[in-house]
């Protein structure tokens, strides 16, 4: 699906990695479930991502390497190739998420069976993962009133709640995969 929608962005060569999404709780439950936790502590410490209520905030920056054009801001990793950083390491967002605008241009309008479905896969995706957000949301007011300590331990903690989530939710991604 991004491969050829979001390949021909209308939105221009950034497209909405001019505004970056969170990576949300969920995002950050999955990349630790992946073994990214310390590539998480790592860029925080870097200054790429910083907490937020929902999660973590990507930073933005000025383009690097430009031709004298003044560019928007966009996040610190997008690169000139599009996203730097593997698709396990990726918020949500970024891996499953299609404009309207190029669901569009793809198709859908004209309807499109591929656009189509695609649509309904990201609109399930969408549900799912708010979902997950809100539950792990809940859990984290529930143990850190004041906010969550963002270290080892923490993670460790959401990465497990991320897997019983994922878990739970199995039938649901192979609803996903066979549609």
């Amino acid at each position: 699906m991004h491969s050829t929608l979001c390949g021909a962005c209308p939105q221009g060569s950034t497209g909405c990695c001019a505004s970056p999404p969170g990576v949300e709780w969920s995002d950050v439950g999955r990349i630790v479930s992946l073994g990214g936790a310390g590539w998480l502590l790592d860029q925080m410490t870097a200054g790429n991502l910083r907490p937020g209520r929902r999660g973590l905030l990507i930073l933005r920056v000025e383009p690097q390497g430009g031709d004298g054009h003044a560019l928007p801001k966009r996040c610190v990793f997008h690169g000139s190739e599009g996203c730097t950083i593997p698709p396990e390491r990726r918020a949500a967002t970024c891996n499953y998420y299609v404009c309207d605008d190029a669901f569009a241009h793809g198709g859908e309008g004209r309807g499109d069976p591929e656009a189509l479905a695609g649509r309904r896969a990201q609109d399930a995706l969408v549900d799912l993962y708010g979902r997950w957000d809100l539950e792990l949301a809940a859990l984290i007011r529930e143990g850190w009133p004041d906010g969550p300590t963002w270290n080892q331990d923490f993670l460790v903690w959401l990465g497990r709640h991320y897997d019983r989530l994922a878990a739970t939710a199995a039938s649901a991604a192979r609803a996903l995969r066979a549609g």
